[in-house]
C-alpha cells in the first residue's frame, strides 16, 4: 500500500534549491516538473538551451520558473559557481549519454558520464557540506546480460556489456570512493526502461515512440522483445525526488522496479487506447542486453513506499499526452523516422 506521506507530489519543497543537471533530458524535464509542483526553487543546468522536452509537459510560464545555466558538465570548473550563486542546497545528477552515443563515440561519452560525474562529485565536495549527498543516474544496463530467470538485487554482480553501462558502473565505484575518503554521501538509482511523454531517444524509447505512432496512426517497429521492467517516468522522477530529500548517508545504490512486462504486452495495452492502431506495431525477437526484470525491495525498505503506475495507466496516460499535443499542433514526429 502506498504511503501518501512519503509521495513527492503530497509535500512541499518551499525553501530548498534544487540544481538539476541534464534538466533538458528526458527525466530532467520531468525532475524539474515535479519540483516545481512542489515549491522547490529549481536551478537547470544543460549545454544547450534547448527546452522543446520540457514544452512537452509544461507551459512556458512553468518553465520560465526554473533558472537555467547553460555550461558543459565536463569542465571542472563549470558547476561549483553555480552552487554558491544559487544557494544550492539539493543536487540531483542526470547529464548523460546514452547507449548508441556512447558507442559510436566512446570517448565523448566517457567524458560526459564519466569526467563529468567525477566533476560533479568535486564540486559538491568543494562546496563544504552545503549539499548533504548527490543523487544520479545509474542504470540497469550495468547488470549486462546475465542469463538468470529472476529479478536481479543490487547483490548480483554488475558485468555490464556496453559502454554506456561500464560509464555507469565506474561512477557507482567514484560515489564509493568518494563517500570513503570525503564523507561525501550519494545515491545512484538504477532504472531500466522508462518511458512517457518527452522519450524520444535510444534503444529504449521505442516503445515511447510505437505509443506516438499509435495516435498518428502510422506503423512502427519496436527493436527489441521479450520482458523488461516498464517505468513511468513521472514515478521515476518521483523516486530521485524521494532520494535526494532523504537523509540516508553514505555511497548507496538501488534498483528502481516499475512492472516487468513483455514487449507485446505493452503493444496489447496500446491497441486497448487506440484500437484503429491494432496490427501496424511489430517487435523484434532480440530481447535487450540488460536484464528482462530487476527487484526493487531495498529502496523500498531505505525510502519507503514509492508509487509505482501500472502499465496499462502509463500507457494511457502517455497516449493521452500525445493526443493532447497533436491538437494542439504540437506533436513532434520527428523520432519516428530516426
Amino acid at each position: 500500500m502506498t504511503q501518501k506521506n512519503l509521495q513527492p507530489q503530497d509535500s512541499s519543497l518551499s525553501g530548498t534549491n534544487f540544481l538539476v543537471t541534464g534538466a533538458h533530458g528526458f527525466i530532467g524535464g520531468w525532475v524539474v516538473k515535479r519540483l516545481l509542483s512542489r515549491g522547490a526553487r529549481v536551478v537547470r543546468f544543460d549545454q544547450t538551451s534547448d527546452a522543446r522536452r520540457l514544452r512537452q509537459i509544461m507551459d512556458e510560464s512553468e518553465i520560465a520558473r526554473a533558472d537555467l545555466v547553460e555550461g558543459d558538465i565536463t569542465d571542472p570548473d563549470a558547476l561549483a559557481p553555480v552552487i554558491e550563486r544559487y544557494e544550492v542546497s539539493h543536487l540531483i545528477h542526470l547529464a548523460g549519454l546514452q547507449v548508441p552515443s556512447c558507442k559510436a563515440n566512446p570517448r565523448a561519452g566517457a567524458m560526459v558520464n564519466v569526467v563529468g560525474t567525477i566533476n560533479v562529485f568535486d564540486a559538491v565536495r568543494k562546496a563544504a557540506g552545503r549539499i548533504q549527498r548527490i543523487v544520479y543516474a545509474s542504470s540497469a544496463a550495468v547488470f549486462g546480460t546475465q542469463g538468470v530467470d529472476r529479478p536481479l538485487t543490487e547483490l548480483d554482480d554488475p558485468r555490464p556489456t556496453t559502454l554506456y553501462g561500464a560509464f555507469k558502473r565506474c561512477n557507482e565505484t567514484t560515489a564509493r570512493v568518494y563517500y570513503l575518503d570525503d564523507g561525501l554521501s550519494s545515491i545512484g538509482l538504477r532504472p531500466l526502461t522508462v518511458y512517457g511523454v518527452g522519450r524520444d531517444f535510444g534503444l529504449t524509447s521505442d516503445p515511447t515512440k510505437a505509443m506516438k505512432a499509435a495516435v498518428v496512426g502510422r506503423p512502427f517497429h519496436i527493436r527489441f522483445g521479450g520482458q523488461t521492467d516498464f517505468l513511468y517516468v513521472a514515478d521515476t522522477a518521483d523516486a530521485f525526488i524521494a532520494a535526494a530529500v532523504s537523509t540516508l548517508t553514505g555511497a548507496h545504490i538501488f534498483n528502481l522496479h516499475g512492472e516487468t512486462a513483455s514487449v507485446s504486452d505493452v503493444i496489447g495495452e496500446i491497441e486497448k487506447v487506440v484500437p484503429e492502431s491494432r496490427g501496424t506495431i511489430s517487435q523484434s525477437d532480440q530481447p535487450l542486453a540488460i536484464p528482462g526484470a530487476i527487484d526493487g525491495s531495498a529502496i523500498r525498505h531505505a525510502l519507503g513506499e514509492l508509487r509505482v503506475t501500472p502499465l496499462n495507466e502509463g500507457v494511457r496516460s502517455t497516449i493521452e499526452g500525445f493526443i493532447r499535443l497533436k491538437s494542439e499542433g504540437r506533436l513532434d514526429t520527428s523520432d519516428l523516422d530516426s
